[in-house]
């Protein structure tokens, strides 16, 4: 009961502008769920929903957009300017950081959502990635010659 409520609130709020916590209840109890406040105060903790400016300048629920998405950009100007250099050896790939700046390019990195990345490791001039395989420490090092421009 809970999943299909929820999935009922993030159907609602994409298609309707929903301002408030007893507007979003009226709209669950017409579509068959009779829920109190209590309940969809922590169904908008559970889902995090953010509420956001909507075209008419009112605010309305919306669903967090993960970072990695909204910040990409940034993400990767940070891990370009920190990283020196990359290699890798097996399934390890190492990253080479300019001094103080191996944490900021390994939380860049790790927000870049690569596929294949099992776990990190920052130092403050060096960043190990355990990768699931050889093939997938190629392809990282390959990606971030690219974003260097390598």
């Amino acid at each position: 009961m809970k999943l299909k409520r929820q999935e009922m609130i993030l159907k609602l709020i994409s298609e309707q502008r929903i301002s408030t916590q007893e507007g979003l209840q009226d709209k669950l109890r017409e579509c068959g769920f009779e829920v109190t406040q209590a309940t969809v105060s922590r169904d908008i903790k559970n889902l995090d929903l953010i509420k956001v400016m909507s075209p008419d300048g009112g605010y309305c629920y919306a669903q967090k957009q993960p970072e990695s998405g909204r910040f990409a950009a940034k993400y990767r100007a940070i891990f370009v300017e920190a990283v020196v250099s990359v290699d890798y050896g097996q399934n390890i790939t190492s990253i080479k950081c300019h001094t103080g700046m191996g944490n900021a390019a390994c939380a860049a990195l790790d927000m870049m959502e690569f596929p294949g990345i099992v776990g990190t490791l920052a130092g403050d001039d060096t960043v190990f990635i355990l990768m699931k395989d050889t093939e997938q420490a190629i392809r990282l090092t390959e990606q971030i010659n690219e974003m260097l421009g390598r």
